[in-house]
C-alpha cells in the first residue's frame, strides 16, 4: 500500500520515554527498537516541513495509575525524573510540540488526546491525517489512534515504529485489529511516498 505525505499530515510520536524502554520502571520488551525507525519517520516529516507532536506520560508522584494508589502499574514517568525523559537517541526537532498527559493525580490518560489540547492544536494547523507510532501498541498508541479516529482524523498506524507490552499474550495483535476495525490504516516505512 502506498500512502502520500501531504500538507495536511502530522506525526504523533507516543510516549517513547525511558521508563517504557528496557531498564525503565515499566519497560516494553524491545521498546528501544522503535527509536531508529521513528527517527526516519521524523526526518521525513521534517524534510517536508510537517508538524510533529510528541506525547509523554508526565505523572505527579502520586497518580491513580500507580499500584500504591489503587492502579495497576508501578510508579513510572514521574514529572522531572530521568524515567520521564524521552529516549536519549530519539530525534526531537526544535519545531516539535510536546504534549503532557496524565498530569493530574486522579485522572489517568492513555490517549494523547485525553485531558490535553492536542486535538485543537492539530486542527488549528489544518491537519486532517495523523501518522501515529511509539509505545505501547496495546495501550497508549491504541488509545491515541482510536481517539484520533473519533476526533475525525484520517489515522495511520505505524506498525514498524510501535511495540506492545503484551501483558496477556496477543494483546498487541488484538490492539492492531481493533485499530484497523475502527478505520485506521496500517503501514510501514516503505509504504510512504
Amino acid at each position: 500500500m502506498n500512502i502520500y505525505l501531504t500538507n495536511n499530515s502530522a506525526l504523533i510520536v507516543v510516549d517513547v520515554q525511558n521508563d517504557f524502554c528496557p531498564g525503565g520502571a515499566l519497560p516494553v520488551p524491545g521498546g528501544d527498537k522503535v527509536v531508529s525507525v521513528l527517527n526516519i519517520y521524523i526526518r521525513k516529516f521534517i524534510e517536508r516541513g510537517l508538524p510533529i507532536h510528541f506525547t509523554r506520560d508526565w505523572h505527579p508522584e502520586r497518580h491513580i495509575s500507580f499500584k500504591s494508589e489503587g492502579g495497576i502499574w508501578p510508579p513510572h514517568c514521574i514529572q522531572g525524573t530521568g524515567g520521564a525523559r524521552f529516549h536519549p537517541e530519539l530525534s526531537i526537532p526544535s519545531t516539535a510540540v510536546t504534549v503532557s498527559k496524565g498530569t493530574e493525580p486522579g485522572m489517568d490518560a492513555y490517549s494523547g488526546f485525553q485531558g490535553t489540547n492536542l486535538g485543537s492544536q492539530i486542527r488549528a494547523r489544518g491537519i486532517r491525517r495523523l501518522f501515529v507510532g511509539g509505545l505501547a501498541t496495546d495501550y497508549c498508541v491504541k488509545s491515541t489512534v482510536l481517539d484520533a479516529l473519533k476526533e475525525g482524523f484520517e489515522t495511520v498506524f505505524l506498525n514498524d515504529a510501535s511495540k506492545g507490552v503484551d501483558v496477556n499474550p496477543g494483546d498487541s495483535e488484538r490492539a492492531v485489529e481493533e485499530m484497523l476495525r475502527a478505520g485506521a490504516v496500517k503501514i510501514i516505512l516503505e509504504d510512504i511516498i
